[in-house]
């Protein structure tokens, strides 16, 4: 009886159980999920499978899982990773059975279609979640607590899509306003999917074999070669079907980004290099890898969760990479069990697999939740920034960001200087961020990093596509980079360049900046505006502006914005025919204002009319407008005062940073202007303000380096410090150059005299003492050889040939160095 109560309770509590599962995912029921992702056979997706299927079992999300597996029939013959997931094995189309056509991506729409036409689990299943191989579960995936609904799918946001914005769309689909740019996760009922699926595979199909639009400029493809065609088989599938999705960009995250405040992302989707210190990983390096089926061997370990807590004190930074180690760690996890699994012998112990099996892992990569941050689509995220704008009324301005792209080389850093010292004078309300590309090589040997707070960007002075040489890319390429990589909680950005200085506030509210309307300074130059260059290279020339160096945008238009300045940059500097002068403005008709005109078509393509103002900035030399007061300097040309002049191009080579209290040429004194033209006076002031700004800046700079004090040392104290580079092998040599160097006579009446007098004496007077020491030294060697001449004298003279043979080697060796020194010096001066 007592059995039968027991039964009878566990019963009633299972039941009770189930309703409150009902109750807190919003159903009567719980309904059924059914998780899917594509992979062909190949050791690239066995390990990327390995890490997706223990992440799903770690995460503890609901429902099967299926991996669709194409094949073709002679690498089935081959292939060892059957048992990694539940499979149901589909017909490869890598090679497209019509066309011939090499086109693996194509497999994942028509794995789909197989499996729903094929599958018995496809007949028991309310909601469909689809990832990708290359994917790490942290948290449950449930459609409905995602906001997905029949009709409305939840995916997330693949904004590089541009091909919804422009004719792509237009030819493929006859809903183009339908295109939604998503991709990635995609979460949907399976009512949604069983229409979708066949147009997602044949829209597929079209959009590859329409090569006439492969192009960057309309598909966003870096590559131009029609890869990402199945993501746009999706999106125009999708349109063609009448889907509109609930975009979220909170739920995946490429580690190495950062996410939002309060965001908690389910999904690590590593398809981009990431690194953590010295440390990185791409997936790329790893195609051919067999690492699933070699015992013992994982991952290059990335740093312990203690290291990365002393390595970054930004907190947003920090949580960036934590993602990432967490990530790389979750994927070693599941080598580790792989291995195990295999029947591998048991690894030897080492600190890092101690590290995978410890509690405290286990607690950082516990089951993650969603957030309400985390839930917000794009459309409620800007609802929510509109309504707190409305309804806080003590907010009286909006948060502002001011950013510059910079290079790896002291050039840039004495500009940095100057413009961050201008920056704190100013008043600029906001942070200051450098967006600094360097390449790998260049970072090793930087030692600026502690100039200005810094986001690193990867160089593309070297197009990693074409080879072409043209640094100013980078800036499109650092502005993109730094959205995409940034926990950014400003509302506007202002974009300026490093050779500037700021003399006051550069507000959107004072100069009216709004969303959709971005303010900008006047580049009259750039005539192609006006020409048959805007009509190659935008939709609507009528929008093209001809703006540029300072630069007020808020925050949604320039994501929207940024990624076509830099394909419109890319457009523009490979179409060399109109390169000329007469189309461009280019005086040197090299397109080196390429990226002026990217950052004015891109704006053209979104119709983003700029309010143009002329007196934010001025060029010093430039005559003021009377009653102006000039927000910004630009000293991107020489300018000058009387027979005084400063020319940036002038210090391209010249250490102004780690070269103790260097400074430009002190300007003259404003009471020494001519006081007759008032216009020529005003322009002469601002021109000395610039410059005395910039010596400030770096006074200060090398105050803040521990310079010694030039006033209470000597000239050779100096010389013998951290700055002086010249070998200490010839320092009385060092000394006597550096001290005529240094001592010029500031009388010029002593230029020709007392100092020719004292060279041709002392060259005198070194002449009889080289004399003297050399018949000093004869005589030695004659007195030694009479001496040592007798029974011995064979055996004496081959050691004192010897030893002479080795004197005249040392002797080259030396002159040789001296040689080098003295070119070096040459060269320097």
């Amino acid at each position: 009886m007592a059995k039968l109560i027991a039964l009878g309770l566990v019963v009633v509590l299972g039941l009770v159980g189930l309703g409150i599962e009902g109750v807190e995912t919003g159903q009567k029921a719980p309904w059924r999920i059914h998780t899917l992702f594509s992979v062909e056979c190949q050791n690239y997706f066995d390990w990327q499978t390995v890490g997706l299927m223990h992440s799903f079992k770690k995460a503890q999300q609901p429902g099967p899982i299926t991996r669709l597996l194409s094949c073709t029939d002679e690498e089935k013959q081959k292939y060892r990773g059957m048992n990694l997931a539940p499979t149901l094995e589909v017909p490869s189309m890598s090679r497209h059975p019509r066309t011939g056509d090499w086109y693996p991506a194509i497999n994942k729409p028509a794995g789909v279609v197989h499996w729903l036409e094929n599958s018995k689990d496809a007949e028991n299943v309310d909601w469909v979640v689809i990832l990708d191989a290359d994917m790490i579960i942290r948290g449950p995936i449930i459609p409905w607590e995602l906001g997905a609904e029949k009709g409305r799918p939840v995916a997330a946001y693949y904004g590089y899509l541009i091909g919804c914005d422009n004719i792509l769309a237009k030819l493929h689909t006859e809903h183009p306003e339908l295109c939604d740019k998503v991709g990635g996760l995609l979460a949907m009922h399976i009512d949604d999917l069983r229409a979708l699926a066949p147009m997602w595979l044949s829209k597929t199909e079209e959009v590859r074999e329409d090569r006439a639009h492969w192009a960057t400029n309309i598909t966003g493809d870096i590559y131009a070669k029609g890869w990402i065609s199945e993501m746009y088989g999706y999106s125009f599938g999708a349109a063609e079907v009448g889907l509109r999705h609930k975009i979220n960009d909170n739920l995946m995250i490429y580690p190495g980004y950062i996410p939002r405040e309060g965001v908690e992302p389910i999904l690590f989707h590593y398809g981009l290099p990431f690194k953590v210190g010295n440390w990185s990983f791409s997936k790329l390096d790893h195609h051919e890898d067999d690492i699933v089926y070699d015992c013992g061997r994982l991952f290059p370990e990335p740093p312990y969760p203690r290291e990365v807590q002393l390595m970054e004190s930004d907190p947003n930074i920090k949580r960036s990479l934590f993602l990432s180690i967490e990530c790389i760690n979750t994927l070693n996890e599941g080598l580790l069990l792989q291995h195990k699994a295999n029947g591998c012998s048991k690894p030897s112990w080492s600190k890092y697999l101690s590290f995978l099996r410890s509690k405290t892992f286990a607690e950082l990569t516990r089951p993650r939740f969603l957030t309400p941050p985390t839930l917000q689509t794009m459309d409620e995220s800007i609802q929510t920034v509109q309504k707190l704008v409305i309804d806080e009324p003590g907010k009286k301005h909006p948060k502002i960001h001011t950013i510059f792209s910079t290079e790896c080389t002291t050039y840039f850093d004495w500009q940095t200087v100057g413009l961050v010292h201008s920056f704190h004078l100013s008043g600029q309300p906001g942070n200051i961020t450098r967006l600094l590309s360097c390449t790998d090589e260049d970072l090793k040997k930087y030692t600026g990093h502690d100039l200005v707070p810094t986001h690193y960007v990867p160089s593309m002075s070297r197009h990693p596509l074409t080879g072409d040489w043209y640094p100013a890319i980078n800036k499109p390429a650092a502005v993109l980079h730094w959205l995409n990589h940034a926990n950014i909680d400003a509302e506007f950005i202002v974009i300026l360049d490093a050779d500037m200085i700021l003399r006051g506030p550069i507000t959107p509210w004072e100069f009216k900046a709004e969303r959709g309307r971005p303010v900008s300074t006047p580049y009259d130059y750039l005539i192609g505006c006006d020409n048959e260059l805007a009509k190659l290279h935008t939709r609507h020339p009528e929008a093209c502006d001809k703006v540029g160096g300072v630069i007020i945008m808020h925050i949604d238009d320039l994501q929207k914005f940024a990624m076509l300045w830099l394909h419109k940059t890319e457009e523009v500097r490979a179409d060399k025919a109109h390169y000329a002068t007469n189309i461009t403005g280019d005086i040197y008709a090299s397109g080196w204002i390429s990226e002026m005109y990217g950052y004015s078509f891109g704006a053209a393509e979104l119709k983003l009319r700029h309010i143009i103002n002329k007196e934010i900035l001025i060029y010093p030399g430039y005559i003021p407008e009377p009653g102006v007061s000039y927000r910004v300097f630009h000293y991107g040309l020489e300018f000058k005062v009387g027979n005084w002049s400063i020319d940036k191009a002038n210090y391209r080579n010249v250490d102004m940073i780690n070269k103790c209290w260097e400074k430009f040429p002190d300007p003259p004194d404003p009471s020494t202007l001519d006081q007759a033209d008032e216009d020529i006076r005003q322009r002469d002031l601002l021109s000395i303000e610039c410059a005395k700004t910039l010596n400030e800046a770096l006074r200060l700079h090398h105050k803040r380096r521990n310079c010694p004090d030039p006033s209470t040392i000597s000239t050779s104290n100096l010389n013998s410090g951290k700055d002086v580079t010249m070998s200490r092998k010839f320092g009385s040599f060092d000394e006597i150059s550096a001290s005529r160097s240094n001592q010029m006579p500031k009388n010029n009446s002593h230029k020709s005299s007392k100092p020719a007098m004292i060279d041709g004496t002392f060259s005198s007077f070194r002449f009889w003492v080289v004399a003297l020491w050399v018949f000093a030294g004869l005589g030695f060697l004659a007195v030694m050889f009479v001496v040592f001449s007798g029974p011995k004298r064979r055996g004496t003279r081959g050691k004192i040939y010897r030893n002479k043979k080795r004197s005249s080697y040392s002797g080259y060796s030396d002159m040789n160095g001296r040689d080098r020194h003295i070119r070096s010096a040459d060269a320097s001066l």
